[in-house]
């Protein structure tokens, strides 16, 4: 995970795919359509090994969940190199991931965070049962659900009878926030226009993400 090394005369670094945060967007978006659409670009990852043993210039950063039908960089259509990927079950800010997109925004110079929910989320969906029934959950689990209850309790105030997807949007709105006010890398870059925080939630039906 180390930043890349200046570049010398006889080892050009890996050029960032975009230098802005709409930009970086963009990318994102435009690589899901092709991923929906079941276009996706053709790559020979080998080809480009060596080329990424130099560095890594990521242009985005995704903050998602564990889940093992998630792959953000299917999911986006996107080349090793690209993504800085931060995983945990139910994609909340940990201090640890917060630590990881400060260094992949601030070190490695990505332009977007996305904080990358989904459909049926196993983490969302124990939260919303352990609030409303106060499920006893074995082992470390239950750290998840104290860790994420701020950001679902609201959506069981809202009337509805979507309570596990609302639960899914609050969530990852939450975090967005959280990030966003997030000092003193982030908040900062984030008002100098240098980086953006989104939202997203991945279908899994589909593989269409919306921004939330």
């Amino acid at each position: 995970m180390a930043a890349a090394p200046l570049a010398g005369p006889a080892q050009a670094q890996p050029a960032r795919a975009a230098e802005t945060p709409e930009a970086a967007l963009k990318l994102l978006v435009e690589g899901n359509a092709r991923y929906v659409s079941n276009k996706m670009n053709e790559r020979d990852f080998s080809a480009t090994r060596a080329a990424r043993a130099r560095g890594q210039a990521p242009f985005a950063a995704i903050l998602g969940c564990a889940d093992s039908r998630v792959a953000p960089e299917l999911a986006f259509d996107q080349p090793p190199g690209d993504l800085f990927v931060v995983r945990v079950a139910g994609n909340f800010v940990t201090t640890e991931g917060l630590a990881s997109l400060e260094f992949g925004a601030a070190v490695l110079g990505t332009k977007v965070i996305m904080v990358l929910g989904h459909t049926s989320c196993g983490a969302v969906n124990a939260t919303v049962d352990a609030l409303q029934k106060g499920n006893n959950l074995p082992g470390h689990i239950a750290d998840l659900v104290r860790s994420m209850k701020p950001g679902i309790e609201p959506a069981l105030k809202q009337s509805g009878d979507d309570l596990y997807q609302r639960a899914v949007v609050a969530n990852v709105r939450y975090n967005v926030q959280q990030l966003l006010a997030a000092k003193p890398i982030l908040a900062d870059m984030v008002t100098a226009k240098k980086l953006s925080v989104v939202g997203g939630v991945y279908d899994l039906a589909t593989g269409k993400v919306t921004q939330v």
